[in-house]
């Protein structure tokens, strides 16, 4: 994508086109957010597919290996997909890791709040067709749609403690760092020094946000970025377990085989198998 930002819409007789069109798993260098409001959506995302219906919100974050396929339920079929390179609302854009990690989909109600999305979805639609659209108030817009969201969202979660919000800002520089150096062989040490906090209170912020240790998060990144890898490139398993800052071959398999439940070999295999039959 060469814009910083793009919006359009998706009805049912767009959805059955794109039933014929080969659609690979892929990914892309902007992020997506998909809001849906008839019809159905299969995702493929974080190596799983779902199908869930409409009213429903999709957030795919940049560089994630995914597909969706707009679905036409009861002859109807009705999406906005927003795109945006991540500079376009750069503070929004870096809490989106943390709202949607491991959760991209969001099915709501069909109350106020999700027709108030909708609008929104209208509103910036209508400034991105005049003559000389004003960024500043769709970059207003947008911000908006993902507080919303993030508020429903909340809603959906109330169990979720509030000490989050004030937790945040050392989970995103940790994102940050972690984005920067996943393909090195360091470990939560390196990433509390360089935050100045110890290692128990970073484990402490990344449980309280995503329920996951600092190892677990480092493993899982490293573990999609291997994924992507093998989808998309045809590096040896050797090579990319390098690229990962793993030194061994088999070390970097038998963890691969523990956290996917399949050797990368066995993954690469079907992922193959997949891509041929969509």
């Amino acid at each position: 994508m060469t814009e910083t930002f793009k919006i359009f819409s998706v009805d049912a007789t767009e959805a059955k086109r794109i039933e014929t069109i080969l659609n690979d798993p892929h990914g892309h260098d902007y992020e997506e957010l998909i809001i849906g409001t008839e019809g159905q959506l299969e995702h493929f995302i974080d190596f799983k597919t779902t199908v869930f219906d409409a009213p429903f919100i999709s957030f795919v974050t940049k560089g994630k290996i995914h597909r969706v396929k707009p679905l036409v339920n009861q002859g109807k079929c009705f999406l906005w997909v927003i795109r945006f390179k991540s500079e376009f609302i750069a503070e929004t854009t870096f809490q989106l890791y943390s709202w949607y990690h491991d959760n991209a989909n969001l099915v709501l109600n069909n109350d106020l709040c999700f027709k108030r999305l909708a609008a929104l979805c209208e509103m910036i639609s209508g400034e991105m067709q005049q003559a000389a659209p004003d960024y500043a108030v769709i970059k207003q817009l947008l911000s908006t749609l993902f507080i919303m969201i993030e508020s429903e969202r909340k809603k959906q979660h109330p169990e979720e403690d509030a000490s989050i919000k004030s937790q945040s800002a050392s989970f995103k520089n940790f994102l940050q760092l972690l984005e920067n150096n996943f393909h090195r062989p360091e470990g939560v040490e390196f990433y509390a020094e360089k935050l100045f906090m110890s290692s128990r209170n970073l484990n402490i912020i990344c449980q309280n946000i995503v329920h996951q240790s600092v190892s677990e998060i480092i493993e899982t990144r490293k573990l999609l970025e291997a994924k992507n890898l093998l989808t998309t490139t045809d590096k040896t398993i050797s090579e990319i377990g390098f690229d990962l800052g793993y030194k061994e071959k088999a070390y970097f398999t038998n963890v691969f085989k523990k956290k996917s439940g399949q050797t990368p070999k066995e993954f690469r295999e079907e992922m193959r198998k997949l891509m041929q039959k969509a």
